[in-house]
């Protein structure tokens, strides 16, 4: 099942793929089905749903796609968008994500898609990662049916993760226990999950589950893809078991954080276009706050902007840089929040927003130290965390 809104006057095609984590063994996808029926199955959805963010037909929310053809594909596969096995005598569960977006394609292009100019595959989270598995396959499946004149592309939002070390090791029980690498690793074997040849060719057999890492798939992509990642990703935290609820963080929690968007930042260096603000937070395209969060003062919808139009370019004339329109950026400040433009933080257990002073106290930040290790007076640190600098 699909959602769609058309746009008769428009040859854009914006496609989305819902995330929400997956489940990798017979017993987590059990309680997924008993808990998260709607990523399970299509029996309870709405007949409607309002698009968001990126989904918008509101100009003010939506200033540069509002006015595209809308495709919304609901999440049930549970298999990061990579499952290609039917339900078999072994298997009670089937896994179709890569199907089922070949499936939508092939109607689409009865719905108008057959005449598109560009069609974007977006997604947030494990909708992210499966843009990344995907968006090639999709172009391929369109230039085999003989549509070769639509440029395809891919927006992947919080879907590219770190097979890092966790900050404490955990066996792998659960989705949220579970070491990133060892349950994609499980994951692949119980969907019968699909991988891009190319980027198949890449691994020895076995070790398919690396191209479900963003920095271990992009080099190996034909299409363009802008990736949108925090710095401080809290599904990336969560997997790595750094819980930030309540009790104040140790030093060992709030070093590993900072590395990890040291590390983050560095597997975004070759992403010629990339949209990476130190903001602790999961999932934006689809928020209808997207258009406030800024990073050196380009918004995420200006910069796609720019992007879309540095592609045109270069299809015309070969230079994709432009003036005064960038789309390669990535904050530099090393702690989540630094940015003056992230969303706003609330206390996990009363709801309460906080400020960012408030927040890093909560998070165990010593500014008494780290005002010594700057070189500053504490007060002028403060200043400093407080305007964002």
């Amino acid at each position: 099942s699909y959602y769609l809104k058309e746009s008769k006057g428009s040859r854009r095609w914006l496609l989305f793929l819902e995330g929400g984590w997956y489940c990798f063994n017979r017993e987590n996808c059990d309680t997924r089905y008993d808990t998260m029926r709607r990523l399970m199955s299509s029996r309870e959805w709405p007949a409607t749903r309002v698009g968001t963010g990126i989904l918008s037909s509101q100009p003010e929310e939506n200033p540069h796609w509002w006015n595209a053809n809308m495709v919304f594909i609901p999440y049930c596969s549970s298999d990061v968008w990579s499952g290609a096995s039917s339900k078999s005598e072994k298997n009670e569960y089937a896994f179709m994500g890569a199907l089922i977006i070949q499936e939508v394609i092939k109607e689409l292009v009865g719905k108008g898609l057959s005449t598109a100019k560009v069609l974007l595959l977006a997604g947030s989270s494990a909708g992210g990662t499966g843009v990344l598995l995907n968006v090639d396959r999709v172009a391929e499946q369109l230039e085999e049916m003989g549509y070769q004149g639509i440029q395809v592309r891919g927006l992947a939002d919080s879907g590219w993760f770190l097979d890092n070390k966790q900050y404490r090791r955990t066996d792998c029980i659960d989705t949220i226990t579970c070491a990133p690498t060892e349950a994609i690793r499980r994951g692949i074997r119980y969907w019968n999950g699909i991988v891009p040849e190319r980027c198949k060719l890449q691994f020895k057999e076995g070790e398919e589950w690396n191209c479900f890492f963003g920095y271990k798939i992009y080099p190996t992509l034909r299409c363009p893809v802008f990736v949108v990642q925090w710095l401080f990703d809290e599904a990336q935290l969560t997997v790595d078991n750094v819980h930030l609820t309540g009790q104040p963080v140790q030093e060992g929690q709030w070093l590993y954080i900072q590395n990890l968007g040291r590390e983050l930042r560095n597997t975004l260096k070759d992403v010629t276009a990339s949209f990476a603000p130190a903001c602790l937070s999961h999932e934006i395209i689809t928020r209808n706050h997207w258009t406030d969060i800024q990073v050196k003062g380009t918004s995420l919808p200006r910069a796609l902007h720019c992007w879309d139009r540095s592609l045109h370019e270069s299809n015309k004339n070969g230079k994709a840089a432009l003036k005064g329109c960038p789309i390669h950026l990535i904050d530099s400040c090393p702690w989540p929040h630094c940015n003056p433009s992230c969303p706003t933080i609330r206390d996990q257990f009363t709801g309460q927003e906080m400020n960012v002073i408030q927040f890093l106290m909560h998070m165990g930040f010593d500014v008494q130290k780290m005002a010594q290790q700057q070189g500053l007076e504490p007060s002028k640190l403060l200043g400093m965390l407080s305007s964002g600098n």
